[in-house]
């Protein structure tokens, strides 16, 4: 795959083309902000230590890390501790339309790289800090997606009574960062009224209870605490995991009265579709206590690509339980675009290809294309810099001095 294929049309503009954003960040938070602007259409300049961003390195859970958030950006390789590279960087933001940035509190100030200096250069600039808190008490706590998942309720609510449990992705990060664009997205277009830019802050903790609001409006409405979701009251009396036969395991539900009939007809389970206890869809949540083992026993003579069967033919809910490797192989994203090739930049297996996954929407019924591999270290200074006015000879003096790679 070349570093230019797309599966829109070349010649097709995106909604921010000609929006410069320049990108201080690591890890996920706010690389998922940039990474949703670049697929937009922005051009997104990652801006890395010489050494290369640490997560092109990272291990275990984190070894996609890089390849996932970073596509469709440019790389320049800078040494912020030079006073040489500090002067590129500053120049290079001050260009931007978009500053992003998620490092702790002080550090771009402590480099001349804040808002308030920033918009001295540039009284248009949009600026969005990624933090782990919005200014207040906690605000200078080292915070992870996994510590606001304890502290807001999240791994509470995942895990079972009395062993919290984070959720099986960096949701908080992401979604973090998404907020981060969408507050980018919209002081553009406020700056378009005003010609004025302006600070965007955006959270992982408070997007983290974003996320558990809807359990704080239900003790609101009920003055119930909920209960964590493996017990949970269901509000279906059919909404849950099942085992079939030879042990695979489906989720399959029946959340309204005309959907347990269709699914009593469709098992033959004229029994249960006729039982007076049964009628309603609350008479069958009080009965659950006797209908789930009733239900197990009989679901569990039948295979699980059986059952998935019946209910896609009736229009029923029902999931098979995928591990997420299964789902390079899943027909509706392939049939639907849903996975795109990159290049790998780094680890044992650069240079070859791998399917990642795109933006869950589609524009003018385009999924949002991969335009650029996620880079290599530095792969555009060069190029970057001779755009900011930088010679042949001063960007030769700059390598020289390690101010730049």
């Amino acid at each position: 795959m070349t570093d230019s294929s797309a599966s829109t049309p070349a010649a097709k503009s995106l909604p921010l083309q000609g929006i410069r954003v320049v990108e201080f960040s690591h890890m996920v938070m706010g690389p998922s902000c940039g990474m949703v602007l670049a697929d937009l259409g922005a051009e997104v300049i990652k801006v890395e230590p010489l050494e290369g961003d640490r997560t092109r390195h990272l291990l275990g859970a984190g070894a996609g890390f890089f390849s996932m958030f970073n596509r469709n950006k440019q790389s320049i390789a800078i040494d912020l501790r030079s006073a040489q590279g500090l002067q590129v960087a500053i120049r290079l933001a001050a260009s931007a339309d978009v500053v992003l940035q998620n490092f702790k509190p002080g550090v771009m100030q402590k480099y001349g790289l804040d808002y308030t200096t920033l918009r001295q250069l540039n009284p248009g600039l949009v600026y969005v800090n990624h933090t782990g808190f919005l200014p207040g008490p906690y605000e200078r706590r080292t915070a992870l997606d996994e510590v606001v998942q304890m502290m807001g309720g999240l791994a509470y609510m995942t895990g079972r009574p009395g062993d919290p449990l984070r959720a099986g992705s960096s949701v908080n990060d992401i979604m973090g960062g998404m907020f981060g664009a969408i507050g980018a997205m919209a002081a553009l277009m406020q700056r378009a009224q005003t010609g004025k830019g302006q600070e965007v802050d955006a959270a992982l903790f408070e997007n983290n209870v974003f996320l558990v609001g809807q359990h704080m409006m239900q003790y609101a409405v009920t003055g119930q605490a909920a209960a964590p979701m493996p017990e949970r009251i269901s509000s279906w009396a059919m909404y849950d995991v099942f085992t079939a036969r030879d042990g695979e395991q489906i989720f399959l539900a029946a959340v309204s009265d005309a959907q347990w009939r269709v699914f009593c007809d469709a098992m033959g389970y004229e029994d249960l579709k006729n039982d007076a206890q049964l009628q309603s869809n609350n008479d069958r949540v009080r009965a659950r206590p006797t209908l789930m083992p009733l239900l197990r026993q009989r679901l569990a003579q039948h295979k699980a690509a059986e059952l998935a069967a019946i209910f896609e033919q009736h229009q029923l809910p029902f999931a098979p339980i995928s591990r997420p490797e299964q789902l390079f192989d899943d027909p509706h994203l392939n049939a639907t675009g849903g996975l795109a090739e990159v290049v790998l930049p780094d680890g044992e297996r650069a240079g070859q290809t791998a399917r990642t996954t795109l933006l869950p929407l589609r524009m003018d019924g385009q999924r949002l294309a991969v335009r650029h591999n996620p880079p290599t270290v530095g792969q555009h200074t060069a190029a970057l810099l001779q755009g900011l006015g930088y010679d042949e000879v001063e960007i030769a003096q700059l390598r020289a001095d390690a101010a730049v790679a």
